[in-house]
């Protein structure tokens, strides 16, 4: 049995299939971003699912993509944690990036690839080898354009009293807001960019509202402009996504493409069904 997983720091889809693709179940556990979470955790995480406690022993292979996976250091722990829990299996752990590309990258294809999720990425792929010109510091410095980001600067605007008061009202509505709360949630709870970027909801929702147009915008071009451009041939290449914030705000992120003369490609919600035909195809 092979598993492959796609885990961003607020899920991880996971996919069971035999030697021959056959699908044998799904399951979803929380994220496992091992910048975040400590072993005891992402174990517990496991735990929690019976579909991978109950066959963990029959695991052949793992292939792991995951956010914080981008540092040798973080996939060497995040091995160790599955090498202690899938005992019998040969440990494959990758940041997401390679995910993203493996989903979305016709072979051989020159591209640069974007994740926009509750965190953001972005790489080049020679068509052979992954290329990255950024290295993350995380939610609180980076993650240009995404859910997180985005997430905090709704809750900004409102405690700064910039939000226009028929969305804030709405806002009220949609969420707790009371201070002490959100500080426990954010200061005291596991996977504080998670938790800010629920809010990134509320901003696709009222998307057509000016207030809301304006931050959209705004993400977007910080993500190109300390991201995309990194890359000399960034005019020249298709760029595609992967993540619920470029999935839902695909037409604001083409308008915003049209505007830098820029290509956009496939943009895919999430990778994992492009990831099983890739390794059915490759082994």
């Amino acid at each position: 049995m092979k598993l492959i997983v796609d885990s961003g720091s607020t899920k991880a889809d996971w996919i069971a299939i035999d030697d021959h693709g056959k699908i044998l179940f799904t399951t979803q556990t929380l994220g496992l971003n091992p910048e975040i979470l400590e072993t005891t955790e992402i174990i517990g995480r496991l735990n929690d699912r019976f579909d991978i406690l109950q066959n963990k022993d029959n695991v052949s292979h793992l292939f792991f993509y995951g956010a914080g996976c981008g540092t040798t250091k973080m996939k060497e722990a995040l091995s160790e944690a599955f090498q202690e829990y899938f005992t019998k299996a040969i440990i494959s752990v990758k940041e997401d990036t390679y995910a993203a590309v493996y989903a979305t990258v016709a072979p051989a294809q020159k591209a640069i690839v974007s994740i926009l999720g509750t965190g953001s990425n972005c790489s080049y792929f020679d068509g052979k080898e992954l290329h990255q010109k950024v290295q993350s510091l995380g939610y609180i410095l980076m993650d240009d354009g995404s859910g997180n980001v985005f997430g905090k600067e709704l809750i900004r605007k409102y405690y700064f009293n910039k939000m226009p008061k028929e969305l804030a009202l709405i806002f009220e509505k949609q969420y707790n807001l009371d201070p002490d709360f959100i500080k426990t949630k954010l200061y005291k709870e596991a996977n504080p960019n998670a938790y800010l970027a629920t809010f990134a909801k509320f901003l696709i929702q009222n998307k057509d509202h000016e207030f809301c147009r304006k931050i959209i915008q705004k993400g977007m071009k910080s993500f190109i402009n300390n991201y995309i451009q990194q890359y000399e041939n960034y005019k020249e290449v298709p760029i595609h996504f992967v993540g619920s914030i470029a999935y839902y705000l695909k037409e604001e992120l083409q308008e915003i493409f049209d505007s830098y003369q820029l290509q956009l490609g496939n943009v895919l919600r999430r990778p994992i069904d492009g990831l099983i035909a890739y390794h059915i195809t490759m082994e």
